[in-house]
């Protein structure tokens, strides 16, 4: 069964003929990302909101009808009759302010749940992105690990060679075992973890992914332009989606308040009747009649159990909550800003050394292996700059993709993230073959 894993594992992220970049993935996640579709259906309820609340400005018709079986008794005679009826009403706000507030309502939470598509539309991407670069993390910390393995069992080999002429202890043959089989558990937590991290993936594209684009070898990362903290955290406090989401809800918050006012002042409407009923009681000195009627109407609110004045302080305070949750929203945009920032000119930090250490665990391995067959360095030598090595490299590798991640990060904190983005990292992938 392991096999068959490692096969799948293997076909999916090292078949070149198929692979898909990063470009690719995100636009499957547009197509099949269950929690996307459920922003996408949010936003089109949310432009609902616009029509109906210019529906209060508008006139409202209504047409009645009835019919009635009636059993009266007059001069003594009972009678059975029926009574039919039907009439038209139009209703036209003339003066209704809480119906203009509400239309400005309407207006704002359209708009409102257009920042939270874009909010979710930028999230997606760092889902994504995110999810692709844990799977390249995942099989480059594996390539560590086989990479160890394959230098442990060689080591192991020659151990056990230089035993049998009496060079070495049975010392240097245990040490060496010893790592081997722990390159082999490592292993196996190293397909796991992959195995995982494609799952991940496939729960945003909706599929099995195809066998991904790596990122290329030597790439050159940079740094965030323009290159100053201050400008990305006053761009995050103004531009950023979540701030915008919530600077909106804080005027749709205000305007509660107006049109909770607003309900303690009068409402005028012009309202035209029809109505026409009939009869066919025979004693009736009439058998149908129509009405016609053309008027203002006037309402004007007194007393309502207390229920305005406690809307009104209801509306006041949940005012000063929208205020405290964009004040907030303001302050976590700039953190994120301040930590992706870093996150980017740190992790650049990080993989320079990195790089550089890679280098030197390289040699330093190479300089014990001679000094082994030499006889100056002793098997643990060898096997010490070996695993230093692995773990150098998956934590260059890592360091990489959180730097990456970092950049995407920052643009979002800053409301600028969006396709074209992808796109500039999907460019820093190896190319899919033709």
């Amino acid at each position: 069964m392991k096999k068959v894993i490692a096969v799948l594992i293997s076909s999916v992220l090292s078949s070149a003929s198929l692979a898909a970049d990063l470009l690719d993935v995100y636009r499957d996640a547009l197509a099949n990302d269950a929690d996307f579709a459920a922003a996408r259906a949010e936003r089109e309820a949310g432009q609902e909101k616009a029509v109906q609340g210019r529906a209060g400005l508008l006139p409202e018709v209504g047409m009645t009808a009835n019919t009635t079986y009636d059993y009266a008794t007059y001069a003594g005679t009972d009678y059975n009759f029926n009574s039919n009826g039907y009439g038209a009403q139009l209703s036209q706000p003339l003066f209704r302010m809480q119906n203009w507030v509400q239309y400005k309502q309407g207006q704002l939470q359209t708009g409102l749940a257009e920042t939270r598509f874009q909010l979710a539309r930028q999230d997606l991407i760092l889902r994504v992105a995110s999810a692709y670069f844990d799977v390249l993390n995942s099989q480059d910390a594996l390539d560590a690990v086989l990479s160890l393995k394959t230098a442990a069992e060689q080591q192991l080999q020659l151990a056990k060679k230089s035993f049998e002429v009496g060079t070495v202890t049975i010392t240097d043959v245990h040490e060496a075992q010893s790592r081997f089989d722990l390159a082999n558990a490592q292993e196996i937590a190293g397909r796991n973890d992959l195995e995982v991290k494609i799952q991940t993936l496939s729960r945003l594209v909706g599929k099995q992914p195809d066998a991904l684009s790596r990122l290329r070898k030597g790439v050159t990362l940079e740094r965030p332009q323009p290159d100053d903290l201050q400008q990305w955290v006053k761009a995050a406090v103004e531009e950023s989606y979540s701030v915008q989401a919530q600077k909106v809800a804080a005027e749709i918050a205000s305007r509660e308040v107006e049109r909770n006012r607003a309900a303690h002042l009068p409402t005028v409407d012009l309202v035209v009747n029809y109505a026409k009923s009939n009869t066919d009681l025979p004693i009736s000195s009439y058998d149908s009649s129509t009405s016609r009627s053309i008027g203002l109407v006037l309402n004007m609110p007194l007393y309502q159990g207390g229920a305005l004045t406690s809307r009104d302080r209801e509306a006041a305070a949940l005012k000063l909550k929208s205020d405290s949750d964009l004040e907030s929203a303001r302050r976590a945009s700039a953190l994120a800003a301040r930590q992706a920032y870093l996150g980017v000119t740190s992790g650049m930090a990080q993989v320079r050394a990195l790089e550089a250490a890679e280098v030197s665990s390289r040699s330093s391995l190479d300089a014990n292996r001679l000094g082994y067959e030499v006889g100056v360095r002793i098997n643990i030598d060898v096997l010490n700059a070996q695993s230093q090595l692995s773990d150098t490299t998956k934590q260059l590798a890592k360091a990489r993709y959180d730097t990456l991640l970092a950049q995407l990060q920052l643009e979002a904190a800053a409301g600028a993230l969006d396709e074209t983005d992808v796109q500039r990292i999907n460019a820093l992938l190896e190319a899919s073959p033709d």
